[in-house]
């Protein structure tokens, strides 16, 4: 387990123009936490410091404790807005974490024995990179293992045929949208070859 931190200062100048200065005078990133039983805070932290969280991609799936002026929280990251082109966080979402009370989180999706369909010919295709779940603070899994062994060119993973972890919710499923995740498909080339073979 990793333990996670990050510092932040309460932001006042508010407004997009002030977001603006913020990134390009001072190097912040501005953030909003919300949730649990307290209103909803502004603040702003050094864009270094949440590019180097990032790195660990554990990050985006375990609790934060959010150091702002002195008093600690713990946070999840909700969502994060980035640069188009850079890649950089432009904004980032955090909510607060209550022991006892669910949360929603992003977690990221791993793909296990990924060698079992490219031996059979097949090609895989990422269709997310993470899911949305909904548990316990306690229950929150640092990522999804999606088993690739048993598939076959033209197989499609969708969460339902993925097993939750114990207390954890698949969020999209829960709303009856059973989303893909991922498939394995003939590649181009193979399948032109094929059917200049039959010609």
């Amino acid at each position: 387990m990793n333990d996670f931190t990050l510092n932040a200062e309460v932001r006042s100048d508010l407004g997009k123009g002030a977001s603006r200065r913020l990134r390009r005078l001072a190097s912040l990133v501005p953030a909003v936490v919300y949730g649990g039983d307290k209103a909803p805070e502004s603040i702003s932290m050094l864009a270094k410091e949440i590019a180097k969280l990032l790195e660990n991609e554990a990050a985006y799936s375990h609790i934060i404790e959010l150091n702002v002026g002195g008093t600690k929280q713990n946070v999840v990251i909700k969502a994060l807005q980035r640069h188009p082109a850079k890649g950089h966080v432009l904004h980032a979402d955090f909510v607060r974490v209550v022991a006892g009370q669910k949360l929603t989180a992003m977690v990221p999706v791993h793909l296990i024995n990924e060698a079992a369909p490219i031996k059979k010919g097949g090609e895989i295709f990422r269709a997310t990179t993470e899911i949305e779940v909904s548990c316990l603070p306690k229950d929150l899994p640092e990522f999804i293992e999606v088993d690739m062994t048993e598939t076959d060119i033209g197989t499609v993973i969708h969460l339902s045929n993925l097993t939750a972890p114990k207390g954890v919710e698949f969020v999209a499923l829960a709303h009856g949208n059973d989303l893909a995740v991922a498939n394995v498909y003939a590649p181009r080339v193979a399948s032109e070859k094929e059917e200049g073979a039959a010609e």
